[in-house]
């Protein structure tokens, strides 16, 4: 299914988690079958119409600030950030994580290394 060699934890080989802030896409699946997690989707709405992941909740990076106390979790809740590459929501994974919900987490590789490692059925772009 990937187009590169992968390592246990999903991404492509050589490419390191770095721990406390993020975690691999197939990592983000499988907690999504868990109806503790949380997976939020800080992606543009126009981002959001071309791709996205059933049950992910949409707040947009821009508005996360002012959004923050509709996220249904507790401090250490799971929550994983999605984005597009991983860029935005590692940005979002240090703001919730400052704001208390130690749980929180980046995608690393946002959606496009999960259309490539969990389900090429999403659309990449």
């Amino acid at each position: 299914m990937s187009e590169f060699p992968l390592d246990n934890d999903g991404m492509p080989e050589g490419q390191r988690l770095q721990a406390g802030l993020e975690m691999s896409p197939r990592q983000a699946a499988e907690a999504l079958r868990d109806e503790d997690f949380v997976l939020i989707d800080v992606r543009e709405t126009d981002e959001l119409a071309v791709a996205a992941i059933p049950g992910a909740v949409h707040i947009p990076l821009g508005q996360l600030k002012t959004r923050v106390h509709e996220i249904d979790a507790d401090e250490d809740t799971p929550i994983g950030v999605l984005c597009h590459h991983g860029r935005r929501s590692f940005q979002a994974t240090v703001y919730l994580q400052q704001e208390g919900l130690s749980g929180a987490r980046s995608v690393a590789g946002g959606i496009e290394l999960w259309s490539q490692t969990v389900d090429p059925s999403i659309p990449r772009y």
